[in-house]
């Protein structure tokens, strides 16, 4: 298991919670105000996207098609964990890692 945490540019930690294809995929702590729906941040190259859980839509960023296309169906995937760990993090716990797409 792997459990990666890292400041932010808006000074807010943030925890890692899976890495697959070059992508990782990140939920920050206590961060229910800008966007208010469950969401993860997910980044690859230099480029950044913030999608919702419940749907995958983009609340923010860009990001290359494919890489967002295999984030969209890593969420559908871990739907249940992912909202189990929104929760987690928005109430300043630890969040756990989630198996990566394969």
């Amino acid at each position: 298991m792997f459990y990666y945490v890292f400041l932010h540019q808006n000074y807010k930690y943030m925890a890692t919670i899976a890495m697959f294809y070059g992508i990782i995929i990140s939920m920050m702590y206590m961060d229910n105000k800008q966007h208010a729906i469950p969401h993860i941040h997910a980044f690859y190259q230099g480029k950044s996207v913030v999608l919702s859980i419940p749907d995958g839509e983009i609340l923010a960023g860009d990001f290359p098609h494919r890489k967002l296309k295999l984030v969209c169906a890593w969420i559908e995937i871990h739907h249940e964990d992912l909202l189990a760990n929104w929760e987690l993090a928005v109430n300043g716990k630890t969040v756990f890692a989630i198996e990566p797409l394969r």
